[in-house]
Parts: structure tokens; C-alpha cells; sequence
């Protein structure tokens, strides 16, 4: 089986897990979703530091999907200081079958989108400001950049469009 890995990326608020789900569900069973905030704060309860546990077990998760799942969806903050590297070689180790999406989001519509959510009353607008981290993304060939203007079913249907590609 040819599998696809997806990555979702973005500040915290943007909208990367509701995408994420909304994605796995239109894909089907055997959509493989390895969730940051799963693995590193309920499976492992680690840290989002340098070297924390999670970073080596997305990795692991994500490359078992491979040949196993049609399509293996990675999504979280996953900081490119901390997580770019291993992004990077599972893009490799899915032969260049990646899509890699990152929400380029002002932190105003970052606010506004957090407060849509379930999670608003867990955390405010003080704590995304000291998460804050602009301008994130990747730099690898044909990543995609996610924007202010784009609503969840535009981010939708744009994903599904270029995995038909």
C-alpha cells in the first residue's frame, strides 16, 4: 500500500486538530492520526522541551503507518526548533509522499478562532501570547500556508484536492 503522510502545524487555537479530526473522518477507516498533545501530555506526560520523549514516538507511530495506513495524519504545535528535524526525515522516510500544511495565522485570528473551541475555558489569551511562536513553518518544498481568510471547510477541501493530486 502506498501510504501519505499529512502534516498539520500552527500555533496553539489555529484550528490544526479540528482540521486534523475533520480529515481523519472524511478519509476513513485506517486513517492513521498521531496527535502532539495525545502523545506528549496524556501517553508520556512530558514537556514540550528539547528532546522530550514524544518527539522519538511520533516518529515511531507515524513511520509504523507507513505500508500499513493510506494516509498517516501528524498534527500539532510541533515547534520546528524541537520537531523539525524528525518532520523532516519522515518526509523522507515516506518517499516524498508528504503534504505539509502550517497555519500562518495572525495572533488576533488565533484568539478569535481559541475562543470557538472547547478548550477556552482551560487557557486565555495570555497564555497563547507567551506560547506565541509567528512564522513556523517548515521551509520545505511544497508546504502550504494556511491563512487568515481560509475557513475550515476552505483548509478541508484544499487538503483533500491535493491528496487527489
Amino acid at each position: 500500500m502506498a501510504s501519505k503522510l499529512i502534516i498539520i502545524r500552527g500555533n496553539s487555537g489555529s484550528g490544526k486538530t479540528t482540521i486534523a479530526k475533520s480529515l481523519q473522518n472524511h478519509l476513513g477507516h485506517g486513517t492513521l492520526l498521531v496527535p502532539q498533545d495525545v502523545v506528549r501530555r496524556d501517553m508520556l506526560k512530558v514537556h514540550d522541551r528539547e528532546g522530550n520523549l514524544s518527539i522519538e514516538l511520533i516518529r515511531q507511530i507515524a513511520e509504523y503507518g507507513k505500508g500499513r495506513c493510506e494516509f498517516v495524519i501528524v498534527e500539532g504545535i510541533l515547534d520546528n526548533s524541537r520537531y523539525g528535524d524528525m518532520l523532516k526525515h519522515l518526509i523522507q522516510f515516506y518517499d516524498q509522499k508528504a503534504y505539509t500544511y502550517y497555519f500562518n495565522l495572525s495572533f488576533e485570528e488565533t484568539v478569535s478562532r481559541h475562543y470557538t473551541r472547547c478548550k477556552k475555558l482551560d487557557f486565555g489569551e495570555n497564555s497563547l501570547r507567551a506560547w506565541w511562536n509567528p512564522n513556523d513553518d517548515l521551509g520545505v518544498d511544497g508546504e502550504t500556508l494556511l491563512t487568515n481568510d481560509m475557513t475550515q471547510d476552505d483548509v478541508l477541501k484544499l487538503i483533500l484536492n491535493q491528496l487527489q493530486k
